[in-house]
């Protein structure tokens, strides 16, 4: 299936989501939604309220929520759940990264639009799920690698390893996004110029093809295959007439 039609099922399946709330009078909830799934939601539904949420601040990828209910009924029904992996005997366990945790849960037979981020801290992983799939889960994985793990739902990860980053600061030419991030991730300009041409960056969930794209403080970009980071305003200008650009860089 080409890219176009996938665009347009998704949009199709955006529109029967919209509409069934409408007819319900009630939110309705998508699955999980990568970058590229929000900036196609983005698209249709710019100015028309519908909220995105991932389960803590900052989440990548989040799902999308039809209808008008207040924030607060919104956030209540939210499907999604949290459950911690931990190795049952950490002195023996191996180093264990994103890729072993995705890997292992895809193993299980699940689909990639039912897990939403998941966070390594401390060789735990803790992992955003549509809370259908939670039991599955926790009954049926019991290793990852050569380590055995145990499966715990919790209300949600530590403070500490969902807390935005620190702010630093860092020198930039100007307030483009691509001097951004070639300060950010220190690559030189030429080799940022091609990343949005291939589509791989976004602000906020939608895809931004203008190199030259100035940021609002608050924005979050995200650059596939170099991670994120928020945009966090200036501090004034070096000696040498650079700006002075604070950020918060997702590790």
């Amino acid at each position: 299936m080409s890219d176009i039609q996938e665009s347009e099922l998704l949009k199709k399946r955006f529109t029967e989501l919209s509409d069934r709330a409408k007819s319900r009078w009630k939110t309705v909830y998508s699955d999980f939604l990568n970058l590229e799934q929000q900036n196609i939601l983005n698209s249709i539904y710019y100015s028309t309220g519908v909220r995105l949420f991932g389960g803590y601040e900052g989440a990548e990828r989040k799902i999308a929520c039809f209808g008008n209910d207040d924030e607060e009924t919104v956030i209540s029904g939210l499907p999604i759940a949290c459950i911690e992996i931990s190795p049952l005997a950490r002195k023996f366990a191996d180093k264990l990264s994103h890729r072993d945790f995705l890997g292992a849960l895809m193993s299980l037979g699940i689909k990639r639009e039912t897990l939403g981020d998941i966070i390594v801290y401390d060789n735990n992983g803790y992992v955003f799920c549509l809370d259908k799939i939670s039991r599955y889960i926790i009954d049926n994985l019991s290793s990852i690698k050569h380590t055995s793990v145990k499966c715990t739902q919790v209300s949600s990860p530590p403070s500490e390893c969902v807390s935005l980053p620190d702010e630093e600061s860092i020198i930039a030419a100007s307030l483009r996004i691509d001097a951004l991030i070639a300060a950010v991730f220190k690559l030189s300009r030429s080799k940022v110029t091609p990343l949005f041409v291939q589509g791989k960056v976004f602000v906020s969930g939608k895809q931004i093809a203008n190199s030259s794209y100035n940021l609002n403080e608050g924005d979050i970009v995200s650059v596939r295959g170099f991670g994120r980071f928020i945009f966090c305003g200036t501090s004034g200008k070096t000696k040498k007439d650079r700006l002075k650009i604070n950020v918060r860089i997702f590790k």
